[in-house]
């Protein structure tokens, strides 16, 4: 079963504190509900303790789908790694969700303004083995703790970036690492994502649609900008909207079960987040089923 969730970086941004601060999180939970959605990932405003949040997302009809978790195990063990996931982990499965988002951060450098995506870390050859086995490990050891899922995020700025990068780090994971298939991140990092969908669909377990807004993003690699302020000048924007095709996309992922999510971060100032959000739902929900998903 398909169920279309957002992410509230639509209204608030997570790396940019300031963008969408003004923005209070019942607005967010209500414009998205209006708009069709019925799940929510988390973001800086909501609370980290089950019996805080639940109340909250039951009133305007939202599940947990999941949150984002920075791992650093290019320069720490499992055993500190699951005691530093333990408060995160233990609230998404308390909330009932199935995943967990993670992507490696230790060294990257996509919440950094003033650094240009040129500067972002490419893992040496000798670490990728070493680094998927620990990713493995960690996995496993979340799944059997706490009953979630690990899917891997492949973000702009991170050691996993490019198509080449999802598909070695795939080759070096075991089974109990999942794909988070981006469509927007891949598509900018240029891979394509209907590709990355047919040839791993088996592991892809989670699944977010942004867009992106062809101009912005050649000016952006022309100029060497950095991530946010690619951001900032409206890189990213929701399903239907800019260059992607995402039936083309779905229809590799035809089989799949579970959360598609619409997360497109914009500056809620240039782009107001219930229009985006309504068109993003309309769009999305539209391009599902002519790709013939369920």
């Amino acid at each position: 079963m398909i169920r279309i969730g957002a992410n509230p970086i639509g209204w608030s941004n997570d790396d940019m504190l300031e963008i969408g601060g003004d923005i209070p999180l019942e607005t967010c939970l209500r414009e998205a509900r209006e708009a069709g959605f019925t799940g929510m990932e988390l973001g800086n405003k909501f609370p980290r303790e089950a019996g805080k949040l639940k109340p909250i997302l039951d009133a305007h009809g939202h599940a947990l789908v999941s949150g984002w978790y920075s791992t650093e195990l290019l320069i720490r063990d499992v055993a500190a790694e699951m005691e530093a996931v333990r408060a995160h982990a233990g609230l998404l499965s308390a909330m009932g969700s199935t995943v967990l988002i993670a992507a490696e951060t230790s060294n990257a450098i996509h919440s950094d303004i003033a650094r240009p995506l040129s500067a972002r870390p490419v893992l040496p050859k000798p670490q990728w083995d070493d680094f998927g086995a620990r990713y493995t490990n960690f996995a496993a050891a979340v799944e059997a703790e706490y009953g979630l899922r690990l899917v891997y995020h492949h973000h702009m700025g991170t050691v996993i970036q490019t198509e080449a990068e999802i598909d070695r780090f795939m080759s070096i994971t075991g089974e109990a690492v999942g794909l988070l298939l981006d469509t927007g991140h891949a598509t900018w990092g240029g891979g394509d994502p209907a590709r990355i969908a047919r040839h791993w669909k088996a592991r892809i377990r989670h699944v977010h649609c942004k867009d992106i807004r062809e101009a912005v993003m050649w000016r952006a690699n022309r100029g060497d900008w950095s991530f946010l302020e690619a951001v900032l000048a409206g890189v990213y924007t929701v399903p239907g909207d800019g260059l992607i095709d995402y039936v083309r996309v779905l229809k590799e992922l035809r089989g799949y079960s579970g959360w598609i999510v619409v997360e497109a971060e914009q500056d809620p100032k240039k782009a107001e987040p219930a229009a985006y959000a309504r068109l993003g739902h309309a769009n999305l929900s539209r391009f599902i089923a002519e790709a013939g998903l369920a």
